[in-house]
């Protein structure tokens, strides 16, 4: 999970994408927050959704594996719903844990 968080949030800073970090590990209402906007469709069968998963706004976006296709298919942007150019200052929340 570090790893994929690391990797999510390096990409955001490398692009200059702005973006505020939900700690769910530390806080109650973050962690209450995230499994309240991870659609039915997007949970595991059983136990709660894992970080990272990437919102914009409280518009859930997808996981990791989701990101990261998005990425390799050069679709990050219309993946994080922006159509501002690269390094425009655009916002989006990713909530993780932190250990």
């Amino acid at each position: 999970i570090k790893k994929q968080q690391q990797d999510v949030l390096g990409f955001l800073e490398a692009n200059k994408i702005e973006f505020e970090e939900k700690d769910i590990a530390a806080n109650e209402e973050n962690r209450k927050w995230m499994r309240e906007n991870v659609p039915e469709d997007s949970r595991p069968a059983s136990g709660n959704p894992l970080p990272p998963r990437l919102f914009n706004d409280s518009r859930y976006l997808g996981d990791y594996e989701a990101f990261f296709e998005a990425r390799e298919n050069n679709a990050v942007y219309a993946f994080l719903g922006l159509t501002a150019p690269p390094g425009s200052k655009v916002g989006v929340h990713v909530s993780h844990s932190k250990p």
